[in-house]
């Protein structure tokens, strides 16, 4: 009965005003999820996939779905193909195509799917992948690197075609499909596979190359020239375009992928495009003050420590970090001050220090004094 029937929209998990591409696509995904062969013996699925198919007879036909719209199933009640095989498939076809055409991509092995339009169209090449290591100064600034790595290029021995005496394929009569029948629950089904004697490409080499086998393809170690950019960091990847494995059927090759990775530095690090650096300092120079001379990524600089420095105390240096990455200028570097405390004294050293221990004043001692004031309340 049709009032006992579900809404086709609500089959197909789409609204009303749903495209037709929108509803080939769920139909797939659902025809897919539910196919028999798929689910054998799950009568739940079976019914499932009948419901499927029926609403999507009806919503993919645009006279159909007009009727629909207007007056439900009682505008298309037999009509909707409800009662032809799969409802709508009639003998696993339906608005003249093949279902091995319309679920080839879908379920492979099951409609065989691909077909000599497939094999034969331009395919992009696979991406290539290499690593690359490099000194902390390298990353900072920037460099040129000759890689080396393995990839697919075109036969240079048959320019890529594979041989001489190209001919149709006999088992396909130059088609790149085969037809084959297969025994279901519900009858014979007819479908296409792509031919496995030309791998769906309607032709055979009569002399295969005797370099490639008649691939038209070598693999090859291939040596080029990197720019790597300052600033990368470690684990970051430079892409060089086209530089991967070759296109089948005329199609772009891939692209290379390289890896770095840096070496770390015994001076410094990154922090982003900034670098970081400790520097220890005497316990007197940072009392009194000085101007040292310390090193950067580019060679030294002079660093001025202010009188009564303390321990932990930064201080930047503008522009002696990394190079920004894809950008311009440079990051900065941030000095952190250890203040060391001089070890194994002397009876001498002692006394001196002792002594100016002694000349000094709570003032001079602005936090220790504080402090233990604080806790003395």
């Amino acid at each position: 009965m049709a009032e006992q029937k579900r809404d086709c929209y609500e089959v197909l998990g789409v609204s009303k005003g749903a495209s037709d591409s929108e509803i080939k696509k769920a139909f797939y995904t659902l025809a897919k999820k539910y196919h028999p062969d798929a689910n054998p013996g799950d009568k739940a699925a079976e019914q499932r996939f009948k419901e499927v198919n029926e609403a999507y007879s009806v919503l993919s036909d645009s006279e159909k779905r007009a009727r629909y719209d207007q007056f439900g199933w009682a505008g298309v009640d037999g009509q909707a193909g409800g009662d032809g095989g799969f409802g709508g498939f009639g003998g696993f076809q339906s608005g003249g195509f093949d279902v091995g055409d319309l679920f080839g991509d879908l379920f492979g092995g099951i409609f065989g799917g691909g077909g000599r339009r497939s094999a034969n169209m331009p395919r992009r090449g696979d991406d290539c992948g290499a690593r690359v290591t490099l000194t902390f100064q390298e990353a900072a600034f920037g460099c040129k690197k000759e890689i080396s790595y393995s990839r697919v290029e075109k036969c240079s021995t048959c320019n890529g075609v594979g041989g001489t005496g190209s001919e149709n394929c006999t088992k396909c009569g130059g088609k790149g499909q085969v037809t084959v029948q297969t025994r279901t629950p519900f009858g014979y089904m007819q479908s296409t596979q792509v031919c496995d004697a030309c791998k769906g490409k309607g032709k055979v080499i009569k002399n295969p190359c005797r370099d490639c086998r008649g691939s038209g393809l070598l693999r090859k170690t291939k040596v080029i020239e990197v720019n790597i950019p300052g600033g990368i960091a470690d684990g970051q990847r430079v892409s060089v375009r086209g530089m991967g494995n070759s296109g089948i059927n005329g199609g772009d090759a891939g692209d290379l992928f390289v890896e770095v990775s840096v070496r770390p530095h015994e001076l410094f690090r990154r922090d982003g495009f900034n670098v970081l650096c400790r520097i220890p300092v005497r316990m007197s120079e940072a009392a009194l003050g000085t101007k040292l001379k310390i090193p950067t990524i580019d060679g030294e600089t002079e660093l001025t420590i202010p009188e009564g420095t303390q321990n932990g105390a930064v201080f930047t240096i503008r522009g002696k970090g990394a190079k920004q990455l894809n950008g311009k200028g440079y990051g900065d570097m941030l000095v952190t001050v250890d203040v060391e405390i001089p070890k194994s004294l002397s009876k001498k050293q002692k006394e001196a220090l002792q002594a100016f221990d002694a000349a000094c004043e709570d003032k001079n001692y602005a936090k220790h004094t504080a402090f233990f004031k604080k806790n003395r309340k």
